[in-house]
């Protein structure tokens, strides 16, 4: 089958981009927007748009019934979920399959074991992929936590099986300290993902975050499309990402590529998807969890490859082989990636309004949803654009991105433009010495002069 009709179950920056893919293949647009998103961009990018409900994204981006509902009436061949609301959850999955769409992702059965921490490290570690040590089921009581806990050592995490984005974590160093996070863990399990289900892992000091982007095809196709080095984060979010990593050695880099196409083969993959790993400081890497969908950092691995990720999504839901076989995937130049929050750059904390001033420097990528005059409101996760650069070696990214942020106007919102601009001058940074710990060792420095 060849799609020719697309619904975009999502919204923002990932929605225009998804637009701007299927308008260069002559493939129509479905979008969906809530009431606050009447006004956005991508709503008249599409080539249709439905209502879909009322802010909250529970009663609009999440509604499963809604958005089949405008997909059956809309006569799409597909759904692409972009990131985040629907994107990897199962029993979607198994709606579209039901309708007859097809899902621009992987099976239900795979999202749904990939979507369990604890099913995904049993399923790694049955493939030999390292995973970092821990408990290997469920722990359901204070009693296994604790026994868990001294046969790794301190300090450990306690962990959401069905977490992520940082919520449901909590790093404990003592007995007492696990006692106490242990119902509040489980707690906030139940109340953000339904799952009450926790368990534990050893704490990785300093460590660095690299993942490894990859494609499967349904014809026995798979490939690696190289690495992006993702270890600035705020709140356990990343904010500017990379590739090549300037800290992993050639061994190492073999390594993880094997490792991660070992443990995206061997639980029958088929998408694009993202292997994501933690390095501790001797260099061991260690699984953390998978991506079953297109990320927001996708824009890096386009610049040093050439290659359209949304396309080959596409190219792979139809049943396609994939366009590149491995030996024709070459690496060019150094990418960057720096993502704009509408958020204050000090406390992190959402900065809605309307912006007023807007302005865009020229010569590089910008994936964004919005334009002057738009209202970023509470409703929805505060990114409003990637600015991304490219060159031919790492200082000449991070000089044309340092560029970049210091041209573009964003006025009528607070954003972390100046994080942004102080992470690039940090001597830790400049040298590629850093680890996810780098924010907040910047802001420690700063209070103590």
């Amino acid at each position: 089958m060849t799609i020719k009709k697309i619904l975009i179950a999502n919204r923002g920056e990932i929605a225009n981009r998804i637009i701007q893919t299927c308008k260069r293949l002559g493939i129509g647009t479905v979008a969906v927007y809530s009431e606050a998103d009447e006004q956005m961009p991508y709503v008249t990018a599409a080539d249709e748009a439905y209502l879909i409900g009322p802010p909250p994204a529970f009663q609009s981006y999440l509604k499963v019934d809604e958005i089949i509902k405008v997909a059956l009436e809309a006569k799409v061949d597909a759904i692409h979920p972009g990131y985040g609301f629907i994107s990897e959850n199962s029993a979607f999955v198994d709606r579209c399959e039901k309708e007859g769409i097809i899902f621009i992702g992987p099976s239900s059965e795979v999202i749904k074991m990939m979507g369990s921490k604890i099913e995904a490290r049993k399923r790694m570690k049955e493939l030999d992929v390292p995973v970092v040590p821990g408990s290997v089921n469920a722990l359901e009581t204070i009693e296994e936590v604790l026994q868990n806990a001294n046969s790794i050592g301190y300090p450990v995490m306690l962990k959401a099986s069905a977490g992520g984005g940082g919520i449901g974590m909590e790093l404990v160093y003592s007995d007492t300290e696990l006692e106490k996070a242990f119902t509040s863990t489980k707690s906030r399990s139940e109340k953000f993902f339904g799952d009450s289900s926790i368990f534990i892992e050893k704490y990785i000091e300093n460590p660095r975050h690299i993942e490894m982007q990859i494609a499967i095809d349904h014809c026995g196709n798979a490939v690696h499309l190289f690495e992006r080095e993702c270890s600035v984060q705020r709140r356990h979010q990343k904010v500017i990402e990379e590739s090549p990593s300037p800290s992993i050695q050639p061994q190492q880099l073999e390594e993880l590529k094997q490792a991660a196409l070992k443990g995206a083969v061997g639980i029958g993959y088929r998408n694009i998807g993202t292997m994501e790993f933690i390095f501790d400081e001797q260099g061991n890497f260690y699984f953390l969890e998978m991506n079953t969908r297109l990320q927001v950092e996708h824009p890096v691995t386009e610049e040093i490859t050439g290659i359209d990720l949304v396309e080959w999504q596409i190219e792979i839901a139809n049943q396609h082989r994939l366009p590149s076989l491995q030996q024709s995937i070459k690496r060019q130049g150094h990418a960057m990636e720096c993502r704009i929050y509408a958020e204050d750059p000090i406390r992190f904390y959402p900065s809605p309004g309307t912006i007023n001033q807007l302005v865009w420097p020229n010569n590089v990528r910008i994936d964004t949803g919005i334009v002057n005059g738009t209202t970023i409101t509470p409703f929805y996760d505060p990114m409003i654009a990637k600015i991304i650069t490219k060159g031919s070696t790492r200082e000449e990214t991070v000089r044309k991105m340092k560029k970049a942020l210091l041209e573009t106007e964003i006025q009528g919102i607070k954003t972390n433009i100046p994080l942004l601009l102080e992470v690039l001058d940090n001597d830790q940074f400049q040298q590629g010495h850093y680890s996810t710990n780098l924010i907040k060792s910047m802001r420690e420095n700063a209070i103590k002069q």
